[in-house]
């Protein structure tokens, strides 16, 4: 429940990166003008977006199981073909697209396995079925520096660079070649946010959205302040605009 968040709460925690690594992540992709494309786990439509500017809303499909997700996609991409599905259940036929691409969405997958699957099944035989995730455990620097604040405080907190499924390059190219992706290539895919100051940084950490957010939602208000002021003792007390980076491991692959 986790992404049971309205959309624009997701976009003050991650769709500021999502928005800066959308047309990064489409090039490695090979994504281009005259291709079909649905968006796996879309979200509130960053990367959805960015396709219709470049293939035309008729050219793309998007699915999230998230209703208030489905609705921010929708409004965001005005003709695209947005639908609430998991990404194990996709509602579209065989070899419908030519390209099926999913940002940092394989690690949430209920069935990383069955959700590859079906982006091989949804697209043409010699389509491509592409991913990206953030490299939890090394530079995410958001993550990374929450994560760190919040298990000096709790030992027990429970870190996404340790715990989090399909986070390196070496897992995600594993996954690909399991599910019978042929041509498997990899890279890594580098963004970053300033924020005009720490409290554009935690505000949306109190929303519940993701693990990060479901962990401080969860304690009392006297351990989500201490929380609070370790992060900003853990960034060196910013005063005014600073930038973090992010790094997000990506692959992509041919079906056969």
């Amino acid at each position: 429940m986790s992404f049971a968040v309205a959309g624009d709460k997701y976009d003050r925690f991650m769709g500021r990166y999502s928005r800066e690594l959308a047309p990064r992540f489409m090039e490695f992709a090979g994504v281009h003008p005259g291709m079909t494309a649905v968006d796996v786990g879309c979200g509130p439509g960053a990367l959805t977006e960015r396709l219709v500017i470049e293939l035309g809303a008729e050219s793309v499909s998007a699915a999230d199981p998230s209703e208030p997700f489905v609705a921010a996609a929708t409004e965001r991409a005005p003709g695209a073909d947005v639908r609430q599905a998991a990404a194990e259940e996709l509602p579209w036929e065989d070899g419908r697209f030519d390209a099926a691409l999913s940002q940092l969405v394989v690690n949430f997958m209920r069935d990383a396995d069955a959700g590859v699957s079906e982006m091989r099944r949804v697209v043409k035989p010699g389509g491509t079925a592409a991913a990206c995730t953030w490299d939890y455990g090394r530079d995410m620097e958001m993550l990374r520096t929450f994560w760190d604040a919040a298990r000096r405080l709790d030992s027990g907190a429970p870190d996404e660079g340790s715990t989090m499924r399909y986070r390196s390059i070496e897992e995600l190219e594993e996954l690909w070649r399991r599910v019978g992706l042929s041509d498997v290539e990899t890279d890594f895919l580098r963004v970053e946010s300033t924020y005009a100051g720490f409290d554009e940084l935690w505000e949306p950490f109190t929303h519940g959205v993701g693990p990060a957010g479901a962990y401080c939602a969860g304690l009392s208000p006297e351990q989500r302040e201490q929380l609070r002021d370790e992060l900003f003792t853990g960034l060196g007390k910013p005063d005014g605009e600073f930038t973090l980076g992010a790094t997000a491991c990506a692959v992509r692959g041919v079906a056969p």
